[in-house]
């Protein structure tokens, strides 16, 4: 199964699982961005404080957390781009091309400037 099936699927079972509890009403686009927002701010807090090596380095004690973090912000942004009727395998194939041309290889390769200051 390739990404964009993958991604098609996540999509109609979250849509399901929304529906059949009656939750649809509560996912505006605003509603979820929200709660996505808080889910990114729940996984950065089990890498607050650590060093960018233990960060590289997760015990599984650690990596189950954030795995579950990982997941619901999956399921949130997931379900922010069905309410607004994005293929997000198809917005991230362009923002990908977007940032070749922004961040060429020869200009960019071992930089953490901006595209603006290539």
């Amino acid at each position: 199964m390739n990404q964009t099936d993958v991604l098609a699927e996540l999509r109609e079972r979250l849509r399901r699982f929304a529906d059949e509890r009656d939750w649809r009403q509560f996912h505006a686009p605003k509603n979820l961005a929200s709660a996505l927002s808080v889910e990114v701010g729940e996984l950065l807090e089990h890498f607050q404080w650590l060093s960018e090596e233990a960060s590289r380095r997760l015990t599984p004690e650690r990596l189950g957390p954030v795995r579950e973090e990982l997941a619901d912000v999956l399921i949130y942004l997931v379900r922010l781009a069905d309410e607004l009727d994005v293929d997000l395998a198809q917005a991230v194939r362009d923002k990908i091309e977007i940032n070749a041309r922004k961040y060429p290889v020869d200009k960019a390769r071992g930089s953490i400037r901006k595209y603006t200051e290539l």
